[in-house]
């Protein structure tokens, strides 16, 4: 999933932000309302997770916000201490997807965050198909094309590629994609080199277009070759 954490709490949002991550979650952390709006407006999320009380703007009027103005239906978690029937009822009616009550074990956030992404049905569907020139990956299929032609990758290469195609066209640096398909248990220093090389002799050496580039002492990226090298 894509998810959007809009926190004001440090720390609560760096742990979430981490968790999710290492779950395999491509995430993104605003830490105020105003910046959490803008993020929500401007991307596409499977699911957004919402504090209450926010600087800017509150989570009830952001929420109500991205549904009535934004015309934004990405399923929404709300996060807050608030426990009174009368705060999750205005949550609900603002728009919110689901509610949870702080302090919450991140592994209840992350399963509700699961639940939602599959209620999303169509939407997420829609969202979720990544594209870069010809490329395209389906995620409820887990089907790689590039043109007509189907790819079949292993799950650690269509890992790489799912994180590469959903930040496209920005550069990954090596730690942010060892941390999200492996987690803390980090592996030697030319596993991900050897997943690349089998991603890229799978996904490009075949075609004329090149898509996958190493950015040396950075990353990877995966972007049309029309756009000029960074």
């Amino acid at each position: 999933m894509r998810v959007l954490i809009i926190e004001d709490n440090r720390d609560l949002a760096s742990n979430m932000f981490d968790f999710l991550e290492t779950k395999g979650h491509v995430v993104d952390a605003a830490g105020d309302g105003i910046t959490g709006m803008h993020l929500a407006l401007v991307n596409e999320y499977d699911a957004i997770v919402l504090d209450l009380m926010l600087p800017g703007m509150d989570g009830i009027t952001l929420c109500r916000k991205l549904r009535e103005e934004g015309g934004k239906d990405t399923p929404v978690l709300m996060i807050t201490a608030r426990d009174s029937l009368e705060d999750k009822i205005a949550g609900l009616e603002a728009g919110a997807d689901d509610y949870l009550v702080k302090p919450a074990e991140l592994r209840e956030v992350e399963l509700r965050l699961r639940v939602l992404f599959r209620r999303g049905g169509d939407h997420t569907q829609k969202q979720k198909k990544l594209t870069v020139e010809d490329l395209t990956l389906d995620p409820f299929t887990c089907s790689v094309k590039r043109g007509t032609k189907a790819i079949e990758l292993p799950p650690i290469p269509y890992r790489i590629l799912e994180i590469l195609m959903s930040r496209s066209p920005q550069v990954v640096n090596r730690e942010d994609i060892e941390h999200i398909v492996w987690g803390e248990g980090r592996p030697d220093s030319d596993s991900l080199r050897a997943h690349v090389h089998l991603l890229r002799e799978l996904i490009d050496k075949p075609f004329e277009k090149k898509l996958l580039r190493t950015m040396r002492g950075f990353g990877y990226q995966l972007v049309s070759p029309d756009v000029p090298d960074q």
